[in-house]
């Protein structure tokens, strides 16, 4: 099966949205969840278990889950929020781990200068949105950097694709600006490390420049 990130989903009455990221266990390489959730709406972001989750039967459908718009309640809700120090971790919770994190340092106040000029204070805290997945496992999305072994931006993360036991066969690499788009398929044997956030390969930047690519058509949401 392959996960194309921002793919639409659908379930088994109705379209529900796109599928966002994918939840890893970083030592199996075996895709355990993944984050889909209504367009727009990511408050709304659900985790499923990749079991529920086939390539898609219909002609707007990438990937079809075996579940009703309904039943997507039962899954739990990814996105969560808080108001941190510096370096603090937002989950303490001995099943859960953090994700893809998005912080936002706010400042507390301006003081005027004589002239008007305002100098600001900054809070020690940060306001944190977090994905919560599951202790020990990393999560990707389609904005994870892609990092060649030696120490070159190579482009993004695209997708996936699983074979039977849902470990990851290839990573498709994305690269290029708008206009030249091209995608390059990556064996799993190739990837060196899996984090959170990023992808470290075990080729360097002119053994994946050396592989084949694709000029990248498919319509995004």
């Amino acid at each position: 099966m392959r996960l194309d990130l921002g793919s639409p989903v659908r379930c088994t009455d109705d379209a529900f949205g796109e599928l966002v990221d994918v939840v890893i266990d970083p030592e199996t390489r075996r895709v355990t969840h993944l984050v889909v959730q209504p367009h727009h709406r990511d408050e709304q972001a659900r985790l499923v278990p990749v079991d529920r989750a086939r390539a898609g039967e219909t002609s707007d459908a990438a990937i079809s889950l075996g579940c009703t718009i309904a039943e997507m309640s039962e899954f739990k809700l990814v996105r969560e929020s808080a108001y941190v120090r510096l370096g603090e971790v937002p989950v303490e919770d001995p099943d859960w781990d953090v994700g893809i994190e998005d912080p936002l340092v706010l400042p507390s106040g301006t003081e005027m200068g004589p002239f008007g000029a305002g100098t600001v204070d900054i809070d020690p805290h940060v306001m944190i949105s977090y994905d919560r997945i599951p202790m020990g496992e990393v999560e990707i999305r389609r904005a994870s950097s892609v990092t060649s072994a030696d120490g070159h931006y190579l482009g993004h993360v695209d997708g996936f694709v699983l074979d039977d036991e849902q470990q990851i066969a290839h990573l498709v690499l994305e690269h290029g600006h708008l206009w030249g788009r091209r995608e390059v398929v990556i064996p799993a044997s190739a990837v060196g490390r899996v984090a959170s956030d990023e992808v470290v390969l075990a080729l360097s930047k002119d053994e994946v420049g050396a592989l084949p690519s694709a000029r990248v058509h498919r319509r995004r949401n």
